[in-house]
């Protein structure tokens, strides 16, 4: 076995890409606007895998290549399971750019496979590495250690080991996410990983609540500070904390709805005028969510100042500043178009996700919010995920995961040429809509 920190190879096949999901450094730069601070500090975590083993070649040929021979797979499995130990050694590591090389690696492992037995075998081992991570590590480690904390609850699914791994963990989360000296990106995955960890293992609803409170705390006092006004370096922070505490509103007794809804609503109001578009998007997605879950259970809802809502929500839908960039004004009015419609007419647009020879329909502003916390964390290895991993299947109610043999699997599969031909044909069907849609402006004009 290689050593951790050594810089010699054990591995004697060709390196392969690995289907990689955004790193936590990625994500953060996606949760803030260009220009905020922990963009940089999340990034460098990317760059410390060198002095760790990077993952098998061979259980990534696997992912990209089907294979036939059982006892092929079955050696690659092995070796993955090898190389993945490795990681776990480096775990405790003296070298801090070794154990933040383990942790990406075994990130992008659990995000793009399924290994709960794997895990189960070593939950007491991680959960030690992690708490060291969390206590001692600078802000990169504390970042990839909440990243890996919530996959880690994602692949073991709900039940006593989860429950037990996210209770040890929760007052480090806690702890990170609230202090002020942290660093933005670490309280940015700590804020994500109490959020998904709470939806996933948390059984007690006192834990719930508690989580609740927490990330409450985080996000109110950015409105409290002034949605414009607070440090643009805190941006992602805000949105990421915002979404968590939304996540786990959908899970929320609905006794407590009401009272979320009345106190939340003139806050979340106010990050409508954040600069940033990202934390202005997370805020008309929670104001959609909140309508929603109310309306569940008063149908008849009324708002006491829903024509000034309607307003603001209107402008965001037809914003059409030149001083933002084009993307993001792209992006602002679709999702406020959305939420303006299900404001006033109670509609949510319907959303159709297909992956292998399944469709998943998001048809709610719950569903859409539960669906974006896993593919945050899961990248890439979503889809994957969603067939096999039994979590998500009950989650979004799938049923038991379908077996299918390969013989099935290849009667299924659309050829290239009948893919191209499908294309072709919804292209001509686009453009001759649009050539119509364009002689009836030179009609008018």
């Amino acid at each position: 076995m290689a050593g951790c920190g050594g810089s010699s190879r054990s591995v004697s096949a060709p390196e392969a890409k690995w289907p990689v999901p955004p790193s936590p450094g990625a994500q953060s730069s996606a949760q803030a606007d260009s220009g905020s601070s922990e963009d940089e500090a999340a990034s460098e975590a990317r760059s410390t895998t060198s002095d760790c083993p990077s993952l098998l070649s061979t259980a990534a040929e696997d992912s990209l290549g089907e294979r036939g021979d059982a006892v092929d797979e079955q050696s690659q499995q092995e070796d993955l399971e090898e190389k993945l130990k490795e990681y776990v050694d480096c775990l405790t590591d003296k070298s801090a750019k070794t154990r933040q090389g383990a942790l990406e690696n075994l990130r992008l492992a659990l995000a793009s496979r399924l290994l709960p037995d794997f895990l189960l075998e070593r939950s007491l081992t991680l959960a030690d590495a992690l708490e060291k991570c969390l206590k001692k590590g600078k802000a990169e480690e504390q970042a990839l250690a909440a990243a890996l904390l919530g996959l880690l609850c994602v692949q073991l699914g709900p039940g006593p080991k989860s429950e037990e791994l996210f209770h040890g963990l929760q007052p480090l989360l806690v702890s990170v996410l609230t202090d002020a000296a942290a660093s933005p990106s670490a309280r940015l995955h700590c804020a994500s990983a109490l959020g998904l960890g709470c939806y996933v293992a948390a059984a007690d609803v006192q834990d719930l609540l508690s989580c609740l409170t927490c990330l409450e705390g985080v996000f109110s006092w950015s409105c409290d500070a002034g949605g414009s006004t607070a440090p643009a370096s805190l941006h992602g922070l805000f949105r990421a904390t915002l979404q968590a505490w939304a996540l786990l509103l959908t899970i929320c007794p609905s006794s407590h709805i009401s009272h979320i809804l009345d106190r939340q609503l003139p806050r979340l109001l106010q990050l409508l005028s954040s600069d940033t578009v990202n934390l202005r998007i997370a805020a008309g997605e929670t104001i959609a969510l909140l309508f929603e879950l109310a309306r569940d259970l008063e149908e008849d809802l009324t708002y006491g100042d829903m024509d000034a809502l309607c307003g603001a929500l209107r402008t965001l839908a037809t914003d059409s500043n030149k001083y933002r960039a084009k993307a993001d004004r792209r992006r602002q009015r679709a999702t406020f178009r959305a939420v303006l419609h299900f404001i006033e007419g109670g509609e949510c647009e319907e959303e159709t996700i297909r992956f292998g020879l399944e469709v998943l329909y998001v048809d709610s502003w719950a569903r859409r919010r539960v669906y974006a916390a896993f593919k945050d964390v899961l990248g890439s290895g979503m889809h994957h995920h969603l067939q096999n991993n039994e979590l998500l299947r009950d989650v979004f109610g799938l049923g038991p995961v379908l077996v299918l043999d390969a013989a099935a699997l290849k009667a299924c599969k659309v050829s290239r040429f009948e893919k191209h031909l499908y294309n072709a044909a919804a292209c001509k069907a686009r453009t001759k809509a649009r050539s119509r849609v364009r002689d009836k402006r030179a009609d008018v004009l």
